[in-house]
């Protein structure tokens, strides 16, 4: 995958280094000398990720890191903090900063093309939930709020470490028990099925598991549909490239080395996490903002599109099998009166409580939606237009003889209906035709005088 990084140093030979590493594995880089150029640049929605260099003159690394994290425009931009301090206090005073990660000069060549495309992941899963975020809430969909980009900073998830190593796994828990939720199992072999069966936000296994081949564990959670999105960490021996280029290949996210660091340990676990939170809200907001494309949002009923989309399914299969498929069209009877005499809210509380009512008197597999203002359209498979006559006069009675709460429950009205039926006649019949029968018996009903059912053939007649 490719992605725009800015490389932020002061010295011109550290750019041109890392300008030629990341353009040999297909990168587009920007260059900055110091920290205000860097930050405008940014602003500028510029670049996708930040390799930013701590020791400058004027502006060091970490001020430009907390400018660019205090500034909702360039909040989620990923930085990768790289320094020649060593010490876990200037660590910690980057994750203090805003870092989402940290490289040591001299700068490895597979560290940093891992962890530049695993942020660059990052950015992508982000940019997609910031644009639907913005989308939502352009179409009123309050759903789609500021929160879904505010996954906890990758803090209080649930980490899976898998090592049969006491030593290992105890100073791994210590580490990172404090931020997030850990659990530990030592048998590898049941591993897979303990991931498959608990949802987890991450997954720590080490490569020193005795008689065991980790990257293998690794291939199998990839393989599976339930856990192939978990975010994976190996826990690997310093120099172990060869295992760990294998492991990056297979779609393992990130790797740390022993002996492990535990500023660095606690910041690869954050980003992993976040994006896993970040991966799940996207989904999320998918099928929600489908579910939104297909739903009436006032009634719940699903609406004209999904009706227009899922009739031709029910009327091919009433077609192939020979069987009935009958259509009922009401409308609710002077709807303009109680908008006007009553308000738009004592509408809008008429809509909610007809949807509940039809939802009552009809079968999981039939089809109801409002079609638009007032109309609302069953369709039902393996009905004659007898037996739907019979559905829609029930529920006209019954809607007759309820009143309709409104204005909070401080006021009742009445309310009638009026209906349609037809049904499918011979393989020559279309949905259209249905349709139009159907929208031609309802207006029979209103002429002559509404609160009734009329079908198809008695609207001919």
């Amino acid at each position: 995958m490719t992605a725009r990084v800015l490389v932020v140093d002061d010295i011109e030979a550290n750019l041109k280094l890392l300008q030629a590493r990341l353009l040999a594995e297909y990168f587009e880089v920007l260059t900055a000398s110091n920290g205000p150029e860097a930050i405008d640049i940014c602003q500028k929605g510029q670049c996708d990720i930040v390799l930013l260099d701590v020791m400058m003159p004027g502006m060091d690394g970490y001020t430009v890191c907390e400018t660019l994290k205090s500034d909702p425009r360039t909040a989620h931009l990923p930085v990768i903090m790289v320094t020649a301090l060593d010490q876990p206090s200037d660590k910690l005073k980057g994750l203090e900063a805003g870092a989402d990660e940290f490289l040591t000069k001299p700068v490895n060549d597979l560290a940093l093309t891992t962890r530049v495309k695993s942020l660059a992941r990052l950015k992508m899963v982000t940019d997609e939930l910031k644009m639907r975020v913005t989308t939502g809430q352009d179409f009123g969909f309050s759903n789609l709020g500021q929160e879904a980009l505010d996954p906890l900073g990758g803090k209080e998830g649930k980490v899976l470490i898998v090592d049969d190593s006491a030593a290992s796994y105890e100073m791994v828990v210590k580490t990172i028990g404090e931020e997030q939720e850990v659990n530990v199992i030592t048998n590898p072999q049941e591993a897979l099925f303990r991931i498959a069966d608990e949802a987890y936000d991450l997954v720590a296994i080490s490569l020193a598991i005795e008689d065991f081949d980790a990257l293998r564990l690794c291939s199998q959670i990839r393989s599976l549909d339930r856990t192939r999105m978990v975010p994976l960490l190996l826990i690997a021996q310093e120099g172990d490239d060869a295992s760990l280029i294998r492991a990056i290949d297979l779609g393992v996210n990130d790797y740390i080395s022993k002996p492990l660091e535990p500023n660095e340990l606690k910041a690869r676990v954050r980003t992993q996490v976040r994006r896993k939170r970040l991966n799940d809200r996207l989904r999320e907001n998918v099928q929600l903002t489908m579910e939104m494309a297909v739903k009436d949002s006032l009634t719940g009923l699903n609406n004209r599109r999904y009706f227009d989309s899922h009739i031709q399914t029910l009327f091919g299969k009433a077609q192939a099998a020979g069987k009935p498929l009958a259509l009922i069209v009401m409308d609710i009877d002077h709807f303009k009166l109680v908008n006007d005499t009553y308000g738009h809210q004592a509408g809008d509380d008429v809509l909610r409580t007809f949807a509940e009512r039809l939802n009552k008197n009809v079968r999981t597999k039939d089809l109801a939606c409002r079609f638009g203002g007032e109309e609302f359209v069953i369709a039902m498979p393996e009905t004659d237009q007898e037996l739907a006559f019979v559905v829609a006069d029930r529920m006209r009675r019954e809607i007759a003889a309820h009143p309709f709460v409104i204005d909070g429950g401080t006021n009742q009205i009445s309310v009638t209906i009026s209906a349609g039926v037809s049904s499918y006649l011979s393989e020559n019949d279309s949905i259209n035709a249905m349709l139009k029968r159907a929208d031609e018996a309802l207006y029979t009903a209103k002429r002559n005088g509404r609160n009734q059912v009329i079908t198809n053939t008695a609207a001919a007649a």
